[in-house]
């Protein structure tokens, strides 16, 4: 077999037709080679056995039955373009030649040789058929393969032609850049945007393009786009293409962004460093053995826990010298794969003990199996043992009642919540402002010696941190600018403000006690300390608020019980018309409904200088009678004091100084245990004492003490309102006349001032302006008593009422109470005054129903020299009554005008001023002074007529 037929060994060839060249040729293929033939006669044969058998070959004659080899062929196109067919005839032509072109014939034979030789012909056609046909298939996938890897959407690829120029460009290629492509082909490569910016060429890439032109494969990694932050790195390659004589027609650059393979190569790079460091300075320490305990990875920060080396802890043997040995069970480790939180102790190189928490992993790493992660957990576990011991301190604060013993507890459990033997606690003294020592430890005092009272003045350490509100650590106290005791064996302190309740100090003989654990452990023992100070604090003031509170309701209770006491006392006073009235009705209200135990009311016997008593109430089983209560005498009974000063006299506790007083013994006898005795006094003038005695000691507190002292003042008013009352009743009387001798008396003043004679003429009306008095001028003018009473601080204002040639009336506006006021109040009658430049003399009229000599003290009292001069009595059944009567029915402003027209010269006859010149020095209207004149003047008529029994009109007032 030639080599030309071996293409033809693996081929299958399809013969269509049924002339005798068919048959030889179908003979001569399968004699010669070993190819595979099939026949058949027709066209719908030849076009099943093309779809179900895929020839590599047709070879049909011309001529079918009722078709031609012409209708196959197109047929046959309809199927596939690839198929090799050869059409065979004999009696052929140019025009069935050319049909057979345009039908797509691979190969027109036209049959003019002899048989064999023809048949020969026929098998070369046919090899060179199957062979052309098979190149172009390989072609075409070829062609296909290089678009697949050109289009290859993970690589960028570009084709420059022999002088390095961009002939083609991939889609991956194209979206590298935002340009357009088309518009770059012909460009030198190394100038194009992939590589250079502003066409400044890139030296790298021209370098790999100019390796493979010279038939070189380079690879090189090029950073893309250069000069932007958002760079690219590609893996870069240029291959030479070239063809079958050896002449380079191509080169083929691909490049592949591995932008995110190198960041990940930095970042595993950056990784693998941190973890480096990690390893090196993280506190927990990793170690990997083998199953036998052997180290195979010991980390480097070993010595953070153990004090070791590394080196030093390989020396040491296995992991069992180091951790003990049945740290876990090997089958539960198999099983489960990692043990977590195994805790356990190892001593370190210094001799110290550590807890560990240990997690165990199986590995497979290098040779080890076994990774050990060890954490130290001493401080933590120190930490839990000192917070159980704070939180059991906490409780126990809970039951504590006193900051003596908050501050005992602290000193107490101390050693278990810092692990320092010497503490001590200073409780703030707010009345001293010091710092005092309450609680401290043995260790404190063996170290520190006794400890003192420190002033808070910031001083010394503790004062400063109590008054700073600065907690202060010391490694080494002997450094401290204010340490006042430089003797102490302390070496490390701590000083932490309780608030403001004090200090809390610890320490050691050792320098550097304080880690960070015990620093925060001593500041949650001191937090909670005060907590404890505040609650107690707290609820002393809750205590001492909820006592006030008790005695302020008590207190109020009592005061509304007194209130009710005076309301009523009040009552029955108004409506007494008898000072025996008033007394008992007193005495029996302040006893009465158990408010108090006993009252009664003295008045005071000048003659054996005694208190005697007038009225009385309540359970006094005889104490009048037991005692004599004298006057001022030392240690006297209440109301004999009350009566020699004139204050109240409060005693809260009778049994007090018991044997000094007989009074004392008697009182606590009926169960009298305090007293309290008020002075009856009205405008000076005393009506006598009321004493009253409790059942209970302090039974008199301030409020009580100050609502019964007003009591004696309405009860003393009202005694005076009955004088009063009893003397215009009373129609004898005694006038008693007084020489004066006080340059502080007005009247006297003004009379020596001014050189004349000053007659007191009545008028006197209290008002907001000041007291009125009219006095009589003689022998000296009106102008120059006028100036000398301006000069006076005593006469706010001076009017004249009427003017004569060596004298005249004046009304004077005194800035302080007259003495007829106070006259008045005690039922006296104020008749006359005169004054000279050297004497000056006063009438008063005193009723039966007061005595003389209480008026007389009062007059005393008033002036610095006093002389009783005269003295009658008078009888005034005729005149006293019906003056009374008028004087009632008028008003003060009603007098006041009647007397200033009187005196004023307004009713005689010529008058002496006008209405309208009384009226401007009343400072009134001229209507309203007609009217008071007329209303007054109706008034004295109705009393005379009525006391004669003669009818008069009623008429209307209309000026009051």
């Amino acid at each position: 077999m030639t080599p030309e037929t071996r293409v033809l060994d693996s081929s299958t060839v399809l013969l269509v037709g049924a002339n005798d060249w068919v048959v030889r040729l179908a003979e001569t293929l399968e004699g010669r080679t070993d190819a595979t033939v099939t026949r058949v006669r027709t066209k719908a044969e030849a076009l099943e056995a093309v779809r179900e058998r895929s020839p590599d070959c047709l070879v049909s004659e011309y001529a079918l039955e009722r078709e031609t080899g012409i209708d196959l062929l197109r047929a046959v196109r309809d199927e596939t373009a690839t198929l090799p067919v050869l059409l065979c005839t004999a009696a052929g032509s140019e025009a069935v030649a050319s049909e057979a072109i345009g039908a797509g014939v691979t190969d027109y034979v036209a049959l003019t040789e002899p048989d064999a030789r023809m048949t020969d012909e026929l098998v070369d056609r046919t090899e060179r058929a199957v062979r052309s046909a098979r190149r172009s298939v390989t072609q075409r996938e070829r062609a296909r393969q290089f678009d697949a890897v050109f289009d290859d959407s993970r690589t960028a690829t570009w084709v420059l032609d022999p002088d390095g120029s961009l002939t083609r460009a991939n889609e991956t290629a194209r979206e590298m850049v935002g340009v357009d492509v088309e518009a770059t082909l012909g460009e030198p490569f190394w100038t194009l945007p992939w590589w250079s910016r502003s066409d400044a060429p890139n030296a790298d890439v021209r370098q790999i393009v100019t390796d493979a032109l010279g038939g070189e494969f380079v690879n090189a990694i090029v950073t893309q786009p250069p000069g932007v932050d958002d760079q690219r790195v590609v893996d870069l390659s240029a291959r030479p293409v070239e063809n079958e004589r050896g002449a380079l027609v191509s080169v083929v650059v691909e490049g592949v962004d591995i932008t995110e393979r190198v960041e990940l190569e930095r970042d595993l790079r950056q990784s693998e460093e941190l973890h480096r460091v990690t390893l090196n300075n993280m506190t927990d320490t990793v170690l990997i053995t083998d199953e036998d305990g052997e180290y195979t990875y010991v980390c480097p920060n070993v010595h953070f826990i153990f004090g070791y080396t590394a080196d030093e802890i390989r020396e040491q043997g296995t992991i069992d010298d180091l951790l003990g040995e049945d740290l876990f069970d090997r089958a539960e480790l198999a099983a489960d794969g990692v043990l977590k939180n195994i805790e356990t102790t190892a001593t370190d190189k210094a001799g110290r003990e550590h807890t560990l928490l240990v997690n165990v992993r199986e590995v497979s790493i290098q040779d080890g199996t076994v990774l050990f992660s060890c954490r130290d957990i001493t401080k933590r576990k120190r930490r839990e043992e000192a917070l159980t011991t704070l939180h059991e301190t906490a409780r126990d604060f809970l039951y504590a009642e006193t900051h003596q013993e908050v501050a005992q507890r602290v000193v107490d459990d101390t050693p278990g919540v810092l692990n320092l033997d010497a503490s001590a606690v200073y409780l703030f003294d707010a009345d001293t402002n010091d710092l005092r020592p309450a609680a401290y430890s043995p260790a404190m005092k063996a170290l520190n010696g006794p400890l003192p009272v420190v002033h808070a003045d910031g001083e010394a350490i503790s004062s400063y941190s109590f008054v700073e509100d600065e907690a202060l650590f010391f490694d080494d106290v002997h450094g401290a600018d204010r340490l006042e005791n430089r003797a102490t064996d302390l070496r490390s302190a701590t000083y932490i403000p309780l608030g403001d309740h004090g200090v809390f100090v610890a320490g050691s003989d050792r320098v550097g006690a304080f880690d960070d654990v015990t620093r925060d452990l001593a500041d949650l023992l001191a937090a909670t300390a005060e907590a404890a100070l505040d609650r107690i604090s707290r609820e002393s003031r809750l205590r001492e608020q909820d006592r006030t509170l008790q005695r302020q309701n008590k207190q109020l209770t009592a005061l509304n019980r007194i209130n009710e006491t005076i309301r009523e006392i009040d009552q029955a006073v108004v409506q007494a018309e008898t000072r025996e009235e008033i007394d008992h009705a007193v005495c029996e209200l302040l006893t009465g409904a158990d408010r108090f135990r006993f009252a009664w009311i003295g008045t005071v016997d000048p003659a054996t200088d005694t208190v005697e008593p007038r009225a009385w109430a309540g359970t006094g089983r005889g104490y009048l009678d037991s005692q004599s209560f004298a006057v001022g005498v030392e240690h006297a009974e209440p109301a004999g004091r009350t009566a020699a000063t004139g204050d109240v006299t409060l005693v809260t506790n009778v049994a007090a100084e018991l044997r000094d007083a007989q009074w004392r013994k008697d009182a606590l006898a009926r169960d009298y245990l305090s007293v309290l005795s008020i002075p009856l006094v009205y405008n000076d003038l005393s009506h006598g004492v009321l004493t009253v005695y409790a059942p209970a000691r302090d039974a008199f507190d301030d409020t009580t003490k100050a609502v019964l002292a007003e009591l004696g003042e309405t009860v003393a008013s009202a005694l005076s309102a009955i004088e009063r009352k009893n003397a215009l009743l009373t129609t004898s009387m005694t006038r008693v006349e007084f020489d004066v001798d006080d340059p502080g008396f007005v009247l006297s003043r003004l009379a020596r001032d001014a050189g004349c004679t000053l007659s007191y003429q009545g008028g006197v009306r209290q008002s907001t302006e000041g007291s009125y008095v009219f006095v009589t001028v003689e022998d000296t003018a009106l102008e120059a008593v006028i100036e000398a009473a301006s000069q006076l601080v005593a006469i706010d204002d001076v009017r004249t009422i009427s003017a004569g040639e060596d004298g005249g009336v004046l009304r004077l506006r005194l800035t302080q109470p007259f003495l007829a006021l106070d006259l008045a109040d005690h039922g006296a009658v104020f008749r006359e005054a005169t004054a000279d430049p050297t004497t000056t003399t006063l009438v008063i009229d005193i009723p039966d129903s007061i005595e003389v000599r209480t008026i007389t003290r009062l007059v005393r009292e008033t002036f610095s020299t006093v002389e009783l001069s005269a003295k009658r009595t008078l009888d005034q059944t005729a005149t006293h009554d019906p003056y009374s009567k008028f004087l009632d029915k008028l008003t003060e402003r009603q007098l006041e005008v009647i007397q200033t027209a009187y005196y004023s010269g307004y009713f005689e006859s010529p008058r002496e001023n006008t209405g309208e010149d009384v009226a401007a020095t009343l400072g009134i209207s001229p209507p309203a002074f007609y009217a008071h004149a007329r209303t007054v003047q109706r008034k004295l008529f109705a009393t005379l007529f009525e006391e004669n029994n003669l009818p008069i009109a009623a008429s209307a007032e209309t000026v009051e």
